[in-house]
């Protein structure tokens, strides 16, 4: 990687993002499972129930923290990373931001305190209102993260003004029910709830290992089963709905997650295994499965799937149709009120590509005059690098087909009051299950890896390339930074698996509650036998 302020800068947002992401999806999940079993407690009046609710709700208020402490510092970093980038998109991004604030700062914030000091001041209906308040108010933050990255992906709704060289709103509307978005939303909330099910299942497999409070970790495996797996099946049914609008919107980030390099005929074949190599633009060799691709990506059998040269020849058109926008819009720049209709009019049919001239700007001062070499290296910038793309990709899918197998299985035994038996005769499915806990978090890194580096070199996809989006800053003032918040996060997230693991070690407040074995009590002193 080149040591420079774009890649410093892309590096850094990566880290704070990808750390901040190791808190959310359980935050998501653990949300709704908490107003599940706060439900089931309100309509049986067991106790059992609010027992389980307080301490997987104590596991939740500290990845909630931790959460919300690692994202704040996220929206400050386009004013002090991306400050073109937040001064070209502040009309557009501005609201789902200010929206999201709102969210997690008010709503969320007001009922985590209900949640956790309302229990002997609200009634038990008063309290699980405000339960499922929270699970609301998490899950609907999240959404307008997700329109502001889904408009980055697919941006609609909006216009560039070429006299205040700004993006601005045409219609809220569009931005809001942007295709991208509203996918990339239910595909994540959804791996959030399988994150925080294998989480469960996990935790209370342990349990069940060491014999210790087992009533209430059986009924948290039967909710987290049966949540965890219809999550995992949408979590699957709604990657299919992404991959779809990827083949729609963003054709090269497919392209790349396949590794094809050369357009098939219809129906395209899923590259199974492959090993791609960027310098001769192929594969050294691949294992097919026929006409898979063209069902996920097309929904049918007759639509071929552009490769990756056929993308760079059309990219190659729309840099030089790009540059025709670029000089009309500074002749706007330099004479904005005596410019002429007809050079208006030429910006006007062109500018939808002008976002493509400025790729040339590494190679050229003047999108004009570039040579043919310099176009088809713009052209081919526009290619992320494939071999990891390809990978991720299918670490991410394999992971979660495994999540549906993991949680089908526990929501059988659980169903079928057979959970003891795997605590005597199949344990190795606890272990199983225990050492599955990581597993949701790396698929869903994989999954954020595979959506933002997929769209490089793209801020703003076909609109504004990363590096034309980034502050004037020096690599060292971006270095310090890049080592504070690395320091920081790394701290952070100690100080949240300890304390997990401590509150997990110590258990949940069952008072011998039915179905668990305690240890006998030693009598103090012997008793003597009786005599014969």
């Amino acid at each position: 990687m080149e040591f420079d302020i774009v890649h410093l800068s892309r590096l850094q947002f990566a880290m704070t993002a990808l750390y901040h992401f190791l808190f959310v999806p359980l935050t998501l999940g653990l949300s709704i499972l908490l107003a599940v079993m706060e439900t089931v407690y309100v309509m049986t009046g067991r106790e059992i129930w609010k027992r389980m609710v307080k301490f997987w709700g104590t596991l939740f208020g500290i990845n909630f923290v931790l959460g919300v402490a690692t994202g704040l510092t996220m929206e400050f970093q386009f004013g002090m990373n991306w400050a073109y980038f937040s001064q070209y998109v502040g009309d557009v991004f501005g609201a789902p931001l200010a929206i999201e604030g709102l969210m997690a700062f008010f709503l969320e914030a007001t009922f985590v305190g209900l949640f956790f000091f309302g229990w002997d001041r609200l009634s038990k209906r008063q309290h699980l209102a405000a339960t499922w308040a929270l699970a609301f108010g998490t899950n609907f933050s999240a959404l307008w993260i997700l329109i502001a990255n889904g408009w980055m992906q697919h941006p609609v709704g909006a216009m560039f003004n070429p006299d205040t060289m700004r993006m601005e709103v045409t219609s809220f509307f569009d931005v809001l029910f942007n295709p991208v978005a509203q996918a990339k939303f239910v595909h994540t909330v959804s791996a959030g709830y399988v994150t925080a099910s294998v989480f469960v299942i996990g935790v209370s497999a342990w349990y069940l290992l060491k014999n210790r409070h087992n009533a209430i970790a059986k009924r948290s495996v039967a909710v987290a089963a049966a949540f965890g797996f219809a999550s995992s099946l949408s979590v699957v049914v709604l990657g299919d709905e992404s991959g779809y609008e990827a083949n729609i919107n963003q054709k090269m980030k497919l392209a790349a997650i396949e590794a094809m390099w050369d357009t098939e005929p219809a129906p395209a074949a899923f590259n199974l295994v492959a090993l791609p190599d960027m310098q001769k633009r192929e594969n050294l060799f691949a294992i097919e499965v026929p006409y898979v691709m063209g069902l996920i990506a097309t929904r049918s059998l007759t639509e071929e799937i552009p490769g990756i040269k056929q993308l760079v020849g059309e990219t190659k058109d729309r840099i030089r149709q790009g540059a025709i926008a670029w000089h009309a819009l500074q002749e706007i720049r330099d004479n904005p009120q005596g410019v002429s209709q007809s050079v208006r009019d030429t910006f006007i049919q062109n500018q939808h590509n002008l976002g493509y001239a400025y790729l040339l700007l590494p190679y050229t001062n003047d999108p004009t005059k570039a040579t043919n070499e310099q176009i088809d290296k713009a052209a081919w910038s526009t290619v992320p690098e494939v071999l990891p793309m390809f990978y991720a990709f299918r670490i991410m899918v394999a992971f979660g087909f495994f999540f549906i197998l993991l949680t089908a299985v526990f929501f059988y035994y659980s169903s079928t009051s057979r959970l003891d038996m795997l605590a005597q005769k199949r344990r190795w499915l606890l272990y199983v299950a225990l050492w599955s806990i990581p597993l949701p978090w790396i698929a869903s890194e994989m999954g954020w890896f595979v959506a933002e580096y997929g769209r490089q070199p793209w801020i703003i996809e076909g609109m504004l390339p990363t590096f034309a989006g980034v502050s004037s800053l020096t690599v060292t003032e971006v270095l310090l930074t890049l080592a504070g918040f690395v320091a920081l996060y790394s701290t952070l997230l100690v100080i949240e698996i300890t304390l997990m693991i401590k509150y997990i070690r110590k258990g949940p407040d069952d008072g011998h509650l039915p179905g668990d074995t305690p240890a006998a009590p030693v009598p103090a002193h012997p008793i003597p036998a009786p005599a014969e």
